[in-house]
């Protein structure tokens, strides 16, 4: 087997040490959503956790099932939403020894868009918490849709996502700024802001250049399960020297592997593309495959958005970090927006098949698979919920079948 990356190990590593200083520490605290422009916390030295970053490790830990009981027990639905819901339900930790890494300290601030009614609802519950307040984003859109926007986006985006929306999420981030100077007493520095926009640039286009190395080589040189962490972990921390420098690290460790021919699975037949959110109760599913089909999965939407969804540069640092998340949903969710990215990054891997993950929140998924398909590329949808195993009891043998199918 080959050995596992010392990018991923050594990132999950860091984040350990990471969650256990900020459980320890005073002061202000955010919960944000991973599409929540967590650059202005960074600037302002404020500490944040990201939501469904926490989910993942909760299912991961299998505790997912616990932490919705939590949630049945208080009358709230445990069917909706489960990758966001986790955390709320931490809030309701009635057994804290049982608690992974010790637990969701309470935040005082939960941040995120209001992107369909149980998401507010969610955050609204987080909102009746003592000590707690909810800060919510807009979720807007647009009628004009850019074509190839992953071109556009690094220089052209006000063109891509449009002024209009532009405006609004600018406004909101003003006020979120006066908001926090209001409540924390701290105060947000535009050289600091500025510093931190040039080091998530930076970052990004390592993510780019390991995106690109991954794409062409053949074999695949890692396994998905060691790309996630690798490029994730430094995302929920970009804008740190430490951040941009795991992306590099990342990126170098990949480049050798390709240099050396490393294969994560020698006998490779199938390329295959995940779309959707990671499968956080069975981390095991991607490389389940490898020995009885040579199937091996090389794409991953982590590693992807970061290369083409957060590059941008511009003289107007606030409406720059406001062109990174206004369109965010729609690069990854919205059609046509995300069905041609899909294809195209399924082309630029050169992949075999696509297993596609449907929730049942899930936007826009028909459109996606329809897209695939158009462009003759096999898809498998798999409808379960990424942290609800329940949801899950026949993912491995529909996988295999499909394999069958693809080899005959």
């Amino acid at each position: 087997m080959t050995a596992r990356l010392a990018s991923a190990t050594t990132a999950t590593a860091y984040q350990r040490e990471w969650f256990a200083r900020v459980r320890e520490v005073e002061g202000p605290l955010a919960l944000v959503n991973a599409d929540a422009p967590q650059e202005i916390f960074r600037t302002m030295g404020i500490p944040y956790v990201v939501n469904q970053w926490w989910a993942s490790i909760v299912a991961a830990k299998r505790q997912t099932q616990r932490y919705l009981g939590l949630l049945r027990e208080r009358g709230y639905p445990d069917y909706i939403e489960q990758y966001s819901a986790t955390s709320l339900a931490s809030a309701f930790e009635d057994d804290p020894a049982q608690a992974p890494w010790g637990g969701l300290p309470t935040p005082s601030i939960v941040l995120g868009e209001t992107t369909g009614d149980a998401s507010r609802k969610i955050f609204d519950v987080w909102d009746a918490r003592p000590g707690v307040t909810y800060y919510p984003l807009e979720s807007a859109a647009e009628n004009a849709v850019p074509e190839r926007w992953w071109e556009l986006m690094p220089h052209r985006w006000e063109e891509a996502i449009g002024s209009d929306r532009l405006d609004l999420l600018t406004g909101e981030l003003t006020g979120l700024i006066r908001f926090l100077e209001q409540t924390t007493g701290r105060v947000f520095s535009e050289t600091r802001f500025r510093e931190v926009l040039d080091l998530v640039n930076e970052q990004q286009e390592w993510n780019r250049r390991t995106r690109d190395l991954i794409a062409a080589a053949r074999p695949c040189p890692i396994a998905v399960t060691d790309g996630i962490p690798s490029v994730m972990v430094p995302q929920w921390h970009r804008g740190t020297e430490w951040a941009r420098d795991a992306a590099r690290a990342f990126h170098d460790e990949v480049r050798d592997r390709v240099d050396a021919g490393v294969a994560v699975c020698p006998d490779e037949r199938l390329r295959l593309m995940w779309v959707g959110r990671g499968l956080w109760f069975d981390l095991e599913f991607y490389q389940r495959f490898q020995r009885s089909h040579g199937a091996v999965f090389v794409w991953s939407m982590y590693l992807a958005i970061a290369a083409d969804g957060y590059l941008r540069y511009g003289d107007d640092p606030l409406r720059a970090l406001a062109a990174r998340f206004a369109a965010f949903s729609d690069q990854l969710y919205t059609p046509p927006w995300s069905a041609e990215w899909y294809v195209k990054e399924a082309r630029h891997h050169g992949v075999d098949g696509v297993v596609h993950l449907v929730s049942d929140d899930a936007r826009g998924s028909y459109f996606t698979t329809r897209a695939l398909r158009a462009a003759g590329i096999p898809v498998l949808e798999l409808h379960a919920d990424n942290v609800d195993a329940r949801t899950g009891d026949d993912l491995t043998t529909r996988m295999s079948a499909w394999l069958d199918d693809l080899t005959r």
